[in-house]
């Protein structure tokens, strides 16, 4: 299977006792790129959007894909902007995640976005996006309370506080 996001391999392999096995993987076309936006009042911005595969709403960081021959920051830079209005004077790096890997090679990048300028979105013409500012501590408390279930908006939330000592 192909489409312009994924690919699914299926490989013949050699088990670790020595037995035929067989091995599916899916192998994605881009780079996951997470971005938390940080006012100095630590607040942040979600967004919101239907997630097909689960059938459900779902509240996450601003994030998108990046070619794999772009780089990360660039691609994180672009999807703030589209998603958000807002870009920002100051990035850093929080995190390198691999999203799932038993069955993928899917990597994700977080970054942290700061002194941050609000501006114009700019959808994809399949986004229906709903976008809201909370304060990081309520982002923090969703986390924790099982409200935001998404795997890379957990662990850049999760570090970021950690690193914030917070």
């Amino acid at each position: 299977y192909n489409n312009p996001w994924i690919r699914v391999e299926h490989d013949e392999v050699t088990t670790p006792s020595g037995t035929d096995g067989i091995y599916g993987r899916i192998v994605f076309k881009n780079k996951a790129i997470g971005i938390i936006p940080l006012d100095k009042d630590m607040n942040t911005w979600l967004v919101g959007q239907y997630r097909y595969p689960l059938k459900e709403y779902s509240w996450e960081i601003p994030m998108g894909g990046g070619p794999h021959d772009e780089d990360s920051l660039e691609s994180a830079k672009r999807e703030l902007k589209e998603e958000t209005g807002i870009t920002a004077q100051k990035w850093t790096q929080l995190l390198h995640i691999h999203t799932s890997n038993c069955v993928t090679d899917e990597e994700g990048f977080v970054y942290v976005a700061e002194d941050l300028e609000m501006g114009d979105t700019s959808f994809d013409e399949t986004e229906d996006l709903q976008i809201k500012k909370l304060p990081l501590l309520e982002v923090i408390d969703m986390v924790m309370d099982g409200r935001i279930t998404d795997s890379i908006t957990m662990a850049g939330i999760l570090k970021l506080a950690r690193t914030l000592k917070l």
